[in-house]
């Protein structure tokens, strides 16, 4: 089992493929599809990072998948144009468990 980054910029790629990650930039919702397609198919890949905004994008398709249970398991992570809030980690922690950092 390997990771597997779908990513929308440059930087975000590159940061991962110098930590050994292989993966793809995409540029438009329909390269991103088209690369999540291979990657679903693929049998040897067991995570699959995609960037934030990519995840927006393919909602329709991610969604059912992460319910699945299936692998790849599919982790949203952020990029440096950050879709989250500044705080979204405290809140995060807050909504969880209840303590207030």
């Amino acid at each position: 089992m390997r990771y597997f980054v779908i990513s929308d910029n440059t930087d975000t790629h590159v940061g991962l493929r110098l930590a050994g990650i292989e993966g793809v930039v995409v540029r438009s919702r329909e390269e991103a599809l088209a690369a999540l397609d291979q990657v679903f198919d693929d049998p040897t890949v067991g995570i699959l990072l995609i960037t934030e905004s990519l995840a927006e994008q393919c909602a329709d398709k991610l969604a059912p998948r992460k319910m699945e249970g299936r692998t790849p398991l599919v982790v949203e992570i952020p990029d440096r144009h950050g879709v989250r809030a500044k705080d979204a980690i405290t809140r995060y922690i807050r909504e969880a468990i209840g303590v207030k950092m």
